[in-house]
């Protein structure tokens, strides 16, 4: 792989660590990323007066001698595939896309083919960015598979590093609808003791916790208070459904953007998502547990038969023209089906009476 060496020279006062010094003294246009600099830095391909430096964390000193070989983008050994996407909006920088939900953001052992690169690769030809790799051009954040919405593609190596830098710094407005069981809202007194949460103005409910792998679920996230990686979601209820409510449709909004942080954060609230069978959320959980009731919450998990959380809305600041971007997505039709099976089931009958039938 042929790669392009940048130098400088750390200034005075550098923050306590090497990437944070590196983020600060890189030359502007390299328009390095934090989290890229750190995966360089592990690579091995950044060095402090000669000597290979692999510790994000390590101390630097002032006039340090820095030398950084940035790689370049790997060809494409990816085949195109026409696969139609919802297109919100492209110029000649980036590309904002509607997903649809089964549809996984990049190629994995699991999913060699029919991922949204794929068909980036179709639509976008040779205009991707090539900073995300060689199976990750122009992707700079990511939705799984199961979860709907927005996301912005790269469409340069410039806007990769602008937007990048906008998610580094929780510069990016993203906010998401889930539909979660039970009713997460200040009026439930459990929530006011749990550590990490407090309320702030409007009802909104901030959780912070740190997250990391499960330890025994190695494809499970867990919430943690020391070690794992600092995450913050906010909370707020917006509809609830049920008599007594069952149900609760809520706007989450990301300050961090951890791996299933949503869908973490309110398993360890004790409202997991509608059938999100990875945190328990494919369960009745709420609501009574007699024979119509039930087959009535199995009727719902066929009609959204994935985790029901989807991207709503995506802001930013267009790294190219400096405009402000904002966008929406209407719910998806599988989680307005679950709405409206609810409304349509609980204004007809009250589930506990189900049995009396």
């Amino acid at each position: 792989m042929t790669t392009t060496l940048i130098e400088f020279q750390i200034a005075a006062d550098p923050p306590a660590r090497l990437d944070k010094a590196l983020f600060r003294d890189a030359p502007a246009q390299a328009e390095l990323s934090r989290t890229y600099l750190t995966r360089l830095i592990l690579a091995g391909a950044v060095r402090i007066n000669q000597a290979p430096q692999n510790n994000p964390k390590a101390k630097v000193m002032e006039g340090a001698q820095v030398q950084i070989e940035l790689p370049c983008a790997a060809e494409l050994d990816l085949t195109p595939e026409n696969i139609p996407l919802r297109v919100v909006y492209e110029d000649d920088a980036l590309i904002v896309i509607d997903k649809p939900a089964g549809m996984v953001v990049h190629p994995a052992p699991g999913s060699p083919t029919g991922t949204l690169v794929h068909a980036l690769l179709h639509h976008c030809a040779d205009s991707l960015s090539g900073i995300g790799g060689e199976k990750r051009p122009g992707i700079v954040h990511r939705i799984d598979k199961d979860t709907s919405g927005l996301l912005v593609v790269a469409k340069s190596d410039k806007a990769h590093h602008g937007l990048a830098k906008q998610f580094e710094l929780h510069k990016v407005e993203r906010a998401y609808r889930a539909i979660c069981y039970g009713v997460p809202d200040a009026n439930e007194p459990r929530l006011r003791g749990v550590r990490g949460v407090n309320f702030e103005a409007g009802n909104v409910m901030k959780i912070t916790t740190h997250l990391a792998r499960h330890r025994t679920d190695r494809q499970r996230q867990a919430v943690f208070f020391e070690g794992g990686r600092h995450a913050v979601t906010r909370a707020r209820l917006l509809e609830s459904y049920g008599r007594p409510a069952t149900l609760s449709l809520i706007e989450c909004q990301l300050e961090t953007g951890r791996t299933h942080q949503i869908r973490v954060h309110m398993k360890y609230l004790g409202h997991p998502l509608f059938n999100d069978e990875r945190y328990g959320g494919d369960k009745i959980l709420k609501g009574t547990t007699f024979t119509k009731y039930k087959q009535f919450i199995i009727n719902c998990f066929k009609a959204c038969p994935r985790h029901a959380l989807h991207a709503k809305s995506l802001g930013f600041t267009h790294p190219k023209t400096g405009e402000q971007h904002r966008y929406e997505s209407v719910l998806p039709e599988d989680m307005q089906e679950v709405i409206r099976k609810f409304d349509s089931y609980t204004s007809a009958v009250e589930p506990h009476k189900d049995e009396e039938e």
